[in-house]
């Protein structure tokens, strides 16, 4: 399993999309098309943006496909980091079915 700690590389705050792309390139992707679990721990962080998370996670998933949300754990999330992540992969999901 790749742990992911997300207060480690933006601090309480997750807004920087050029973190959140590095991440998914370099862990996040290669984990899934291995098909290892990741954790993505959101612990210590107050804020993140809708931008962040669709860097983050977006382009997995279309790359990945739906069924790699069973390798996506996201752990310590606030109420509205998880709501984010739902609206994200929501959307992703929805634009998927349409292309």
């Amino acid at each position: 399993m790749i742990k992911i700690s997300i207060s480690k590389e933006v601090g309480s705050f997750a807004e920087n999309k050029d973190v959140a792309g590095k991440l998914r390139n370099e862990f996040i992707i290669p984990a899934i098309e291995r098909g290892e679990h990741v954790e993505i721990d959101f612990s210590d962080v107050d804020l993140a943006t809708q931008s962040f998370i669709h860097a983050l996670i977006a382009e997995a998933l279309r790359r990945c496909g739906e069924d790699s949300l069973q390798l996506l754990m996201f752990k310590s999330c606030s109420d509205s980091i998880r709501g984010i992540i739902e609206t994200v992969v929501q959307y992703v999901l929805e634009t998927m079915d349409e292309g």
